[in-house]
């Protein structure tokens, strides 16, 4: 039965597991206030909700779920703002800095990253990690909408929204010296 996790909601003492013995596990169910700007262009707006369970493996902490949330950031046609909903898998290792047991300062693996590391107080905080993926996943999103049509390259209407009156030649460039001396000769 997980445990519900309210508070920060992303953030874990973990001091009583990391005493249990390998294979020790605990489940938590997620449901936090949304967590703001991931970056300049990316916004969590909802409830980040979901599972995660927590997986004893030797001195570290496996950390495994899915969780779900909604995005708002700009279209890559039309430039307005849009809701997206994002999922993402969590599979991480956590590694303690203190030993649980004697207290002593503990060396982390020199690949790890400083979001996957348990602090002294043996608080595993997953919000780094779930901010890059998030991140990560928000790339998946791209258009409000499959068939966005932009906005126009010439006056910079919305073209979802209304037609523009420019005119809207669509000339390979490569070819553009062609075109001219073509309407030079259809103007003679």
């Amino acid at each position: 039965m997980p445990t519900k996790q309210d508070r920060h909601g992303l953030q874990f003492n973990v001091s009583q597991l990391l005493k249990e013995p390998t294979g020790a596990t605990r489940h938590y169910e997620i449901n936090t206030q949304p967590i703001g700007q991931l970056d300049e262009d990316v916004a969590v707006i909802a409830p980040i909700t979901g599972q995660v369970r927590f997986l004893r493996t030797g001195s570290d902490i496996l950390v495994q779920g899915v969780l779900r949330t909604t995005i708002e950031k700009s279209c890559g046609r039309c430039l307005e703002p849009f809701a997206a909903p994002v999922t993402v898998e969590l599979e991480e290792q956590f590694f303690p800095t203190i030993d649980i047991v004697t207290g002593v300062g503990v060396e982390s693996p020199e690949d790890a990253d400083e979001a996957n590391r348990i602090d002294a107080q043996h608080t595993l905080d997953l919000t780094e990690v779930v901010r890059q993926d998030l991140l990560l996943e928000s790339e998946s999103s791209r258009y409000c909408q499959p068939d966005c049509k932009g906005i126009c390259l010439q006056c910079g209407q919305n073209l979802n929204v209304a037609q523009c009156n420019c005119r809207h030649d669509t000339v390979d460039l490569r070819w553009a010296g062609l075109s001219e001396k073509l309407e030079l000769e259809d103007n003679s």
